[in-house]
């Protein structure tokens, strides 16, 4: 059905454009303090849901889900900039940010996963990135749920650090310098990075913008444990850094 044709009371006019837009979905205002978020090729958010769900009855910082049919999610309106645009204005620096993502990670992972009964397996967001924390008043919150999972908590924090190094290894990239900094800072404030090559398969699965860099990123990553984490877990089985 086309978007003109869902427009109503709980869908959004569309003809001023979205709120926001992101890799694979689009953000509509509603009434009443509440956002529409539409994934752009369809899908089955119900998954989603079911986590943000259980999340937001822990206690942990996400919006609250009002809806969940197909491929849209009514959520809470949350105000506030993205870490990214924070750090660009100059209001959190990169120890911050840094200290912000490795406290996220140690709270989401000290909660039960949703399914599984081992102790060792954990809710994982697997993209938390500092597009995807919003600073509101009562502080961080955490957006776009898409590729949760459950695993071992170290993965999550692997992947934050690849995710970040990606950007790190982008030569055009006007965040390169910066993630770079945020990267070594990260690594000093998280805990063991150890599940490099798993990070890099969920990478190259349809996550990454550019795969071709995930050896050059995964090496960057190796690269800065060893800078400035040398007593930590190292990475097993990391790809060879790519000279292109």
């Amino acid at each position: 059905m086309a978007q003109s044709e869902r427009a109503g009371p709980d869908h959004p006019a569309t003809e001023h454009g979205p709120l926001a837009t992101g890799r694979t979905a689009d953000v509509w205002l509603l009434s009443g303090e509440r956002v529409l978020r539409r994934y752009r090729d369809g899908g089955d958010v119900r998954a989603e849901a079911e986590v943000m769900r259980y999340l937001h009855r822990a206690g942990f910082p996400v919006p609250r889900v009002h809806q969940a049919e197909g491929a849209d999610l009514v959520l809470d309106r949350v105000t506030g900039p993205t870490l990214v645009e924070a750090l660009h204005a100059g209001t959190v620096g990169a120890q911050a940010v840094a200290r912000i993502l490795a406290d996220l990670h140690a709270r989401l992972h000290a909660l039960p996963a949703l399914r599984s009964a081992d102790p060792a397996v954990r809710l994982l967001h697997l993209d938390l990135h500092p597009y995807n924390v919003l600073l509101t008043a009562a502080g961080p919150v955490v957006i776009d749920w898409t590729d949760s999972a459950e695993g071992p908590p170290a993965l999550d924090r692997t992947t934050t650090a690849l995710i970040l190094a990606e950007v790190a290894v982008a030569p055009d990239h006007p965040l390169a310098a910066a993630a770079g900094e945020l990267l070594s800072a990260y690594v000093a404030a998280s805990g063991p990075l150890d599940q490099l090559a798993e990070a890099v398969r969920h990478r190259a699965a349809g996550h990454a913008s550019d795969p071709e860099r995930l050896p050059e990123a995964a090496a960057l990553v190796t690269e800065t444990i060893r800078a400035v984490a040398p007593t930590a877990a190292q990475p097993s089985s990391a790809p060879p850094r790519s000279r292109s």
